[in-house]
């Protein structure tokens, strides 16, 4: 039979929060203050929590806290309860209340038509829609803080069920005053030398993906400035010392400093809806119905331009 004692599953997941905190600052003031505790309060339960399991977790030194060799097994462990937990908060009370459905969306990705129809239809459910960085689309989902996504490849998918809604031609955007301002159409050997922003920290399939790199021909994207956001790609971008390459949508209304040239010869970019592979809700659902039938891409037109 399994063992049912106590002490197998008394373990407090709030004193185990308070040793995640200390293990990050690795100073007990710093994580009362974040903790909104005392230190003496603190070190309490940290004593308690070892008491649970029966190991010292934390070591004092005169420069702060270090984690003993049962510390360091203990934190990923740590970590992946509190994850667990977490996800069965978010499963519970999202069983308990059907009706709730919160949509996710990303830059220049427009999820209006479909939510308005949701609600329209369906006017006992709560639609929730919520920005979300590209970044975010898989952990947001599989965290429980949106129910479904609206965004563009690429993005990791395992365990994920994603839908094609529509494909968006890529472009390249320039300043007004660029030399290739005003043309028709552009290829990738009429930017072969043009540099390109990097976002720091961005997924490399992503970057690769954005940046085409490498080339057709095995060549590498040329490297352009470092930067944190997309505001500050357009600024470089605007200022002259780079292009982007993007996805095409009204550009105008955001930077009517920048023009976007449609980039011949690259495959489109996909916008798709995503879900948890797992989730049978009824109202994921229907919003995916309502995802295919309303989000069918921006109308073509010379306003079309771009963001990414």
């Amino acid at each position: 039979m399994p063992d049912a004692s106590p002490s197998s599953v008394n373990l407090d997941l709030q004193l185990v929060h308070c040793f995640t905190v200390i293990a990050e600052y690795r100073h007990f003031g710093r994580a009362a203050e974040v903790l909104h505790l005392t230190q003496s309060s603190l070190s309490r339960q940290i004593h308690r929590l070892e008491q649970q399991l029966g190991a010292r977790l934390l070591d004092r030194t005169p420069q702060g806290s270090r984690l003993t060799e049962a510390g360091e097994v203990f934190l990923p462990e740590a970590k992946a309860l509190l994850r667990t937990a977490a996800q069965a908060i978010a499963r519970t009370q999202a069983a308990a209340r059907p009706s709730r459905i919160i949509v996710g969306y990303t830059n220049g990705v427009i999820i209006t038509p479909a939510v308005r129809a949701m609600r329209h239809r369906h006017p006992d459910a709560e639609v929730h829609a919520q920005h979300i960085a590209w970044h975010d689309v898989r952990p947001a989902l599989l965290e429980h803080r949106v129910d479904a996504v609206v965004g563009r490849l690429p993005f990791p998918t395992d365990h994920l069920h994603v839908t094609v809604l529509y494909d968006e031609p890529r472009v390249v955007i320039v300043s007004l005053d660029h030399r290739l301002a005003g043309k028709e159409r552009v290829s990738l050997d009429d930017i072969a030398d043009e540099p390109l922003p990097r976002l720091r920290d961005s997924d490399p399939a992503w970057s690769a993906y954005w940046r085409i790199d490498p080339r057709p021909d095995g060549r590498p994207a040329p490297d352009g400035p470092v930067v944190d956001t997309v505001e500050d790609k357009f600024e470089l971008v605007a200022s002259g010392q780079a292009v982007a390459i993007s996805a095409a949508y009204n550009l105008a209304a955001l930077r009517p400093d920048l023009t976007a040239i449609p980039l011949e010869g690259v495959d489109p970019a996909h916008v798709v809806l995503a879900t948890r592979a797992d989730d049978r809700s009824r109202l994921v659902a229907v919003f995916r119905d309502h995802a295919r039938a309303h989000l069918t891409g921006p109308d073509p037109g010379p306003a079309e331009h771009a963001g990414s």
